[in-house]
């Protein structure tokens, strides 16, 4: 059978896991109402965080899919990924055009040669315009170096959870069809030209990890085949060999993982019985063969530190306590998470790097849905020192917001060490602004764009490489305001406080000495008692009696509370509550930690 390797790529929300899912469903492969955003939290969320393998047949060709996260934090399963298929599938959003992480992931699919498929999706948004999308597509293809062949792209127009693909947009809407079509013509077949006999050739682009067969590796089959109970030599990118056998093997059909007895050159297979596999090793079964091209893994960009919970509260709901069991956790982690690099030396705390806010996020989430509690500190961005330079992380930064909050943004965002590169009108009165800046002024910025829009602008970021150090950035303009009692917080003297500042709690809250209750927008740090409840006396008047309005307070997220808290607090995160508190909890310990 004839196999055909694609994977579908896009700015995060344009569309890339419906289309997968039309695709599924037309072939037959899936039931109706399954979707490949199966992780819970992708499901909450709306956005695909890890890559997907899936499989359809059509017209007797097997066609593997990979669904890749749109999202800039995990970019780096995009790039794994596009070394392992023959041709992408670019998804456009046929209103917003092309995006930052349009760009980024079809820069990767060009240097690599792959000859993309450009889908312009969502024609049936009222604003779509998919004449000045496909000019626009054009353009970036020009601006990023493609060569003649991979200009001349075909386009396919889209809806893709209507499951609707057309070659002109004035044919019949009926099925996915021309798609599945083009993509038989102009993908080249992974079997071609590789030979099922001689020596195993395979290299694993993605990892996995299941509760009896331990660490798995998801790879392309590049040469010979690969069965059960083999014995195969595993080599490094620099040479170095280490022998393993392979225990069993499974390849993919619709969303399901299917035992097979063999898998031949051109395949993708995920296979168990090597427990130490990592991504781009070279697994062969001819010890002297030339490892395969490594695949890089992109550097993390922001770290922090995870600690053991030692607030008051501590331990009240969480069923994984102790430093030993969130040391495991993060082992466990790292056995799939790549982007992630953990530092284990310290006793007290585990200095967790990662891509992005959202990516350590997602850890979170997860670790507290599974019963973890652990707090930790606020994010910083990592530098390096290059020839005596220090270097930061730099993003670019495109907005799409209406024309009369874009000075609010230039200026806010000026402050933050950003540099406007490009400014243009698009119709209805939106501006697109695209800036340059370092990591670090975007760290906690995210919040105050969404009130600076007034939850109309979109921001989407993506790292461009690190670049000199742009010096000191003052972000935060609020101040703390930190509880100096313990108990629950009253209504009445939450009422008084919400002049000052912004609230992070509601009444009956339960709160302790130097947690973090609100900000102030004056910009001091402030010590109140929440506690506190009106005096009462005999007497009763009309006019002595005011009616308690509360402000709705700005609960806290995970990620929210990345974004809010100060370099000496700590986030506490449980599996019921996330909360903010002082690294020193009395007033006493804060001053002597300032001296």
């Amino acid at each position: 059978m004839e196999i055909r390797n694609i994977a579908i790529i896009a700015h995060v929300d344009h569309g890339k896991t419906a289309l997968t899912d039309a695709i599924l469903k037309q072939t037959g492969a899936v039931a109706e109402g399954t979707t490949m955003d199966s992780n819970t939290l992708e499901k909450e969320r709306g956005i695909t965080i890890y890559a997907k393998n899936a499989s359809v047949e059509y017209k007797g060709t097997k066609i593997n899919i990979v669904d890749t996260p749109g999202h800039a934090d995990f970019g780096s399963e995009v790039e794994r990924v596009l070394r392992s298929i023959d041709s992408v599938l670019l998804v456009v959003d046929a209103q917003e055009g092309p995006m930052p992480q349009t760009r980024f992931v079809l820069k990767k699919s060009l240097q690599l040669g792959l000859k993309p498929i450009v889908v312009l999706n969502k024609i049936d948004k009222p604003a779509a315009d998919p004449h000045k999308a496909h000019d626009q597509v054009f353009d970036l293809f020009m601006e990023l170096g493609a060569n003649d062949e991979q200009a001349d792209f075909p386009v396919i127009y889209a809806i893709g959870r209507e499951g609707i693909a057309l070659k002109e947009l004035a044919d019949e809407k009926k099925d996915l069809t021309p798609l599945l079509d083009l993509i038989l013509e102009k993908v080249p077949a992974a079997n071609a030209g590789a030979s099922a006999e001689g020596a195993l050739m395979a290299q694993p682009f993605n990892l996995a990890y299941d509760n009896f067969l331990g660490r798995m590796g998801v790879m392309r089959v590049y040469e010979g085949t690969i069965t059960p109970n083999q014995n195969v030599t595993v080599k490094k990118p620099d040479g170095e060999a280490r022998t393993g056998r392979t225990t069993k093997l499974f390849t993919f059909k619709g969303l399901q993982r299917v035992e097979t007895e063999q898998a031949t050159a051109g395949d993708i297979v995920m296979v168990a019985g090597l427990p130490d596999i990592y991504i781009g090793e070279t697994i062969t079964t001819n010890p002297d063969a030339a490892p395969l091209p490594a695949i890089a893994v992109d550097e993390p960009t922001i770290t922090l530190d995870f600690l053991v919970n030692n607030s008051p509260f501590a331990g009240r709901d969480g069923k994984f306590v102790t430093s030993r069991q969130i040391r495991e956790r993060l082992e466990k982690e790292l056995e799939v998470n790549v982007g992630l690099k953990v530092d284990f030396s310290r006793a007290d705390a585990f200095k967790v790097s990662g891509r992005g806010e959202l990516h350590i996020a997602v850890l979170l989430e997860n670790m507290r849905r599974e019963g973890y509690e652990m707090q930790v500190s606020q994010p910083q961005v990592i530098t390096h020192v290059e020839n005596g330079v220090t270097t930061e992380p730099f993003e670019e930064v495109v907005i799409d917001t209406p024309s009369e909050f874009q000075g609010a943004i230039i200026e806010r965002l000026g402050q933050r060490g950003f540099i406007l590169n490009d400014l243009r009108i698009e119709d209805g009165g939106t501006v697109r602004i695209t800036l340059e800046g370092p990591t670090r002024g975007l760290l906690g910025y995210k919040g105050q764009f969404i009130i600076d829009t007034k939850g109309e602008g979109i921001l989407s970021s993506q790292f461009v490489g690190f670049k000199s150090f742009t010096g000191d950035i003052k972000k935060r303009q609020v101040g703390s305001m930190i509880s100096m009692a313990t108990g629950k917080a009253l209504g009445y003297s939450l009422w008084n406080l919400q002049d000052r500042g912004q609230l992070y709690i509601v009444p009956a809250t339960e709160v302790y000495e130097g947690m973090v209750i609100g900000n102030t927008s004056k910009g001091e740090e402030m010590i109140v008692n929440p506690t506190k409840n009106k005096n009462l006396t005999n007497v009763r008047a009309s006019g002595t009696d005011e009616a308690i309005v509360l402000t709705p307070a700005l609960e806290l997220s995970i990620e929210r509370g990345l974004e809010v808290m100060a370099d000496d607090e700590y986030l506490e995160i449980t599996p019921h509550t996330v909360r903010l508190r002082k690294q020193y909890l009395t007033e006493t310990d804060r001053a002597k930690s300032r001296r």
